[in-house]
C-alpha cells in the first residue's frame, strides 16, 4: 500500500509512520490506520481473509508519527506489558505558540476527560476524576513564522493521559500549532474545512522498545512531514 509508510518489520513486529488526519482505530466502515496496514498485511501474504493486528497503543487522530503494532496476540501482549511497565522510551516533536523561556523543565498537572465528550481538561488534585500528568519538554529552538513566535519542544511523557501533551502545552499558554480545539489560533497543514481532516503541530518522533522474539532493542525515528518544512528545520 502506497500509503504506507513501513519503518520496521520483524518478528511480528510492525512500525510505521501514520500521517496525521487519519484514525489510529476506528468502527467498521470508516478509515483507520489499522484498516490500512491490515489491508497491507494481506496483500503481502497474498490471500483474501482477515488477519490478526494489535495495537498496544495509539495517536490521536491530527497526530502524525511513529505507532507500534503486533502481527499475532502473544507479541502484542508482551509490547502492552512493556507500555504498562514504562519500559518503551518514546520523544515527541511540538511546535507550539508563543516563547517558552524554560530551556527544559516539567508542568505536572491534574487532567480529567470531559464527560461524553471527545476532550480532556485540567482539575483540581481533590476532583474525584483527577489522574496525574508528568510531562517533561526541552526547547530545541525558538523561531518566527509571519511575524509571530513559535518554538519547538522535545517532549517526553511519565504519564500517558488523554491528549495530554495538547492540553498540558495549552493550558501552560503554548497552544500547539493547529491545535484549535485546544485554544491555537493558526491553522497547520492541511486547510480542510472538515475539522476531523486538520493536522496539529505534534509528531510522534521516536520510540524504543524490546523485540519480544529476540529480545534485542529497536530504535527507530519517523521522518517529520513536509507540512513542518514551513515552519523548522528538521
Amino acid at each position: 500500500m502506497s500509503d504506507i509508510e513501513i519503518l520496521y518489520e520483524q518478528d511480528n513486529c510492525l512500525v510505521v509512520n501514520k500521517p496525521a488526519g487519519v484514525l489510529t482505530q476506528a468502527p467498521y466502515g470508516i478509515d483507520s490506520l489499522e484498516v490500512r496496514v491490515k489491508a497491507y498485511l494481506i496483500e503481502m501474504a497474498e490471500r483474501s481473509e482477515n488477519c490478526y493486528l494489535g495495537l498496544p497503543h495509539r495517536l490521536d487522530r491530527p497526530v502524525s508519527g511513529v505507532i507500534l503494532f503486533g502481527k499475532n496476540s502473544r507479541v502484542t501482549r508482551r509490547l502492552s506489558e512493556q507500555f504498562e511497565k514504562r519500559q518503551i522510551d518514546k520523544t515527541y516533536w511540538a511546535i507550539v505558540e508563543g516563547t517558552v523561556e524554560q530551556t527544559s523543565g516539567t508542568w505536572v498537572d491534574y487532567v480529567r476527560k470531559v464527560p461524553n465528550k471527545p476532550l480532556a481538561e485540567i482539575v483540581p488534585p481533590i476532583n474525584p476524576d483527577a489522574r496525574e500528568a508528568i510531562l517533561h519538554f526541552t526547547v530545541q529552538r525558538h523561531f518566527e513564522f509571519q511575524g509571530k513566535p513559535f518554538t519547538r519542544l522535545e517532549i517526553k511523557l511519565e504519564t500517558g493521559r488523554m491528549h495530554q501533551i495538547r492540553l498540558q502545552s495549552s493550558s501552560h499558554g503554548y497552544p500547539i500549532l493547529g491545535d484549535v480545539t485546544y485554544g491555537s489560533t493558526n491553522l497547520f497543514g492541511n486547510k480542510s474545512d472538515d475539522e476531523r481532516q486538520r493536522q496539529v503541530a505534534l509528531h510522534a518522533r521516536s520510540i524504543t522498545f524490546t523485540n519480544p522474539t529476540t529480545q534485542t532493542s529497536v530504535n527507530l525515528t519517523a521522518p517529520l512531514p513536509e507540512t513542518w518544512e514551513c515552519y523548522a528545520d528538521k
